[in-house]
């Protein structure tokens, strides 16, 4: 089924885009290419960025060079033609001129977090854009540069440049414009957050912004329209900043809005990525890896061109892994070979791609979630790795039903029992989770318990808690000592999870396909949502399961709705009453004991099972209705 739009589009009309220049002198013969250029120039002209000055021998004078690219809509199509003055920053002399390099970007666990919090609010979430941004960088360090080819001064055809302001391509130009943006946002109330540099944080009564920043990517998010208005008029004032509207594009990832929902996805990106392997016909798999033992670095024979092709591929699929958690510990497997690949290595690899282009349009769901407590899982898999014997460790976080943290890596050491390579992965999620409460409490959202971790290691949970095996447990002692701290102080606490349940397993080893997309699900891996109001995300096989996934979302609500009025300082009647007609339902939720027919669904008891325990909710019965 095909969805109309109001305005409709046919593709073949579009005339085709004028193909990228080869040169300066072949870009100025194209109309589209030659504006492009003259646009630039001149913003760079009125900014007052470089004024020209005679050469002598003393100078260290960088080139100036062109770089021309086509500017993309989030569906493929053309915006404009964009044409960049740059710096070749090869040339530059540290300590003569170019300094300290570092500028840091928001984590992607940030960005996931507020966005989160964002959603669940009702926030306003726009992206801005900035003209020409490292230009407002002030250079401290005295630069020179060949004159833009093409724009020669006649009057001074051989003087040279002396910049006065940041241009792109300097080594130093992202820390000035990042410099320049920090400062300047601070002085109209904006903090900056200790737990990650690139957000900023205001706060004022009721009203709450947020600003992110990626070098020049920008997401802001206010509590209110007004608040939104008033920061947008500051900022376009002072860096010629324009509101893009509600974020729909992001560091090339798509961003759909929907029913009290965003949807995450890099579909654009996997289609170039698969064609850019060749694969774009290629059988789709059920799951990006085997459930066989971990590929040896031994295996198979050298590839024919050293590898290139592969580090290329690999390295494109990390970027992907930002909205795809389920191909974690695939993509993580196929990087540790990336030094001297293979081709057992390469089919490897080959497979994740062919599981890409089965899912090519699943992305990350974060839904309204009213709690701000965290749930964390972890799991190693103890001497996996068949060369170095070293552990697999996973983990994933929740923030309230969201993932907002993931990771899978090889540990370090070697482990000397399985209870050792657990609680490695313990203190791994531990810590991460430390410093996700210190982002909430930055943010004005702290956690309201302590951060739940699963774990399906019985000794490993002894050791977190009690000072047991002192003999076997000495030389991890930091670790034990770090999460007991943690334990005893009230803010985390490590439980037990039975190993079917076990999340984490997903980030660790192969799995196969029904657990897998199990344990997808529960990572919020889906399809896009649904223009449909009311449709399910996966097909119930008996009555008893769709009643339960619909008490589920209505439970999900009401959590939602009771905040509410508690925030207008209101007071709300609890247990909030809700009513089914099938017994089955009633008692599935509240009662988690194990059911065959719904053992596959098990892992998502917690969340209404827990509102029932926490008597947040009343799941009574009715008599159905005539139809």
């Amino acid at each position: 089924m095909t969805a109309k739009t109001q305005n409709p589009i046919n593709l073949n009309t579009h005339t085709a885009p004028s193909p990228l220049p080869r040169s300066p002198l072949d870009a100025l013969r194209n109309p589209d290419w030659n504006k492009a250029m003259t646009d630039e120039f001149q913003a760079l002209l009125e900014n007052n960025t470089w004024e020209l000055v005679p050469r002598n021998n003393q100078m260290n004078v960088v080139r100036s060079m062109w770089i021309f690219k086509h500017k993309l809509n989030s569906n493929g199509s053309l915006e404009r033609y964009k044409a960049r003055l740059v710096c070749d920053g090869s040339s530059q002399q540290v300590g003569i001129d170019c300094g300290d390099t570092f500028s840091p970007v928001v984590k992607p666990a940030t960005i996931r977090t507020v966005l989160s919090i964002a959603i669940s609010h009702s926030w306003s979430i726009h992206q801005l854009d900035v003209k020409n941004a490292f230009l407002h960088g002030d250079l401290r360090e005295t630069v020179y540069m060949h004159q833009p080819p093409g724009f020669h001064d006649k009057a001074f055809p051989n003087h040279v440049c002396l910049l006065k302001k940041s241009l792109y391509g300097l080594k130093q130009a992202p820390r000035a414009w990042y410099q320049r943006f920090t400062d300047y946002v601070s002085t109209i109330g904006f903090q900056h957050s200790k737990s990650d540099h690139s957000l900023f944080i205001y706060k004022n009564g009721s009203n709450i912004a947020y600003i992110l920043l990626y070098v020049d990517d920008i997401i802001l998010i206010t509590s209110t329209q007004e608040l939104h208005n008033f920061f947008m008029k500051l900022l376009a004032n002072e860096f010629a900043m324009k509101d893009l509207g509600p974020l729909t594009y992001f560091l090339g990832i798509s961003v759909v809005r929907r029913h009290g929902c965003l949807f995450l996805s890099q579909q654009k990106y996997a289609g170039e990525l698969l064609e850019r392997a060749g694969m774009t016909t290629c059988k789709p798999a059920h799951t990006p890896v085997d459930t066989k033992s971990k590929l040896s670095a031994t295996s198979g024979s050298p590839l024919e061109d050293g590898g290139t092709y592969y580090r290329k591929l690999a390295g494109a699929l990390q970027y992907l892994t930002f909205t795809r958690p389920d191909i974690s510990y695939a993509v993580q497997q196929a990087c540790m070979h990336m030094h001297a690949p293979r081709t057992s290595h390469l089919m490897a690899l080959k497979r994740i791609l062919r599981y890409v282009k089965g899912t090519i349009s699943h992305g990350l769901h974060l839904t309204a979630t009213s709690g701000t407590s965290l749930l964390s899982y972890t799991d190693a898999d103890w001497a996996g790795c068949p060369d170095t014997r070293r552990s697999t460790s996973g983990y994933c976080v929740y923030l309230g039903t969201n993932l907002i943290s993931w990771s899978s890596k090889r540990q370090p050491i070697i482990s000397r029992s399985s209870a050792e390579a657990e609680y490695r992965g313990v203190a791994n999620v531990v810590s991460e989770t430390c410093w996700l409460r210190n982002l909430l409490l930055e943010l004005h959202h702290p956690p309201t318990h302590a951060t739940l971790v699963y774990c399906d290691n019985v000794s490993a949970i002894y050791l977190s808690g009690n000072p047991v095996q002192h003999q076997r447990t000495k030389h991890i002692e930091l670790d034990i000592h770090f999460v007991r701290e943690k334990v005893a102080r009230g803010q985390v606490r490590v439980l037990h999870v039975p190993s079917r349940f076990q999340i984490a397993d997903i980030f660790t080893k192969g799995l196969p396909k029904v657990l897998f997309d199990d344990f997808k699900d529960s990572l919020n891996i889906r399809q896009p949502p649904d223009s449909t109001a009311g449709r399910q995300s996966t097909i119930s096989l008996s009555i008893e399961e769709s009643g339960y996934w619909v008490a589920a979302m209505v439970a999900q609500e009401l959590v939602w709705l009771v905040q509410l009025p508690r925030e207008m300082y209101q007071s709300v009647k609890q247990p909030v009453e809700l009513f089914c007609d099938n017994t089955s339902v009633i008692q599935l939720v509240g009662n988690p004991a194990f059911r065959s027919r719904a053992k596959y669904i098990e892992v998502r008891y917690h969340f209404i099972h827990k509102k029932v325990q926490d008597k947040e909710i009343d799941l009574k019965y009715t008599i159905q209705t005539s139809k």
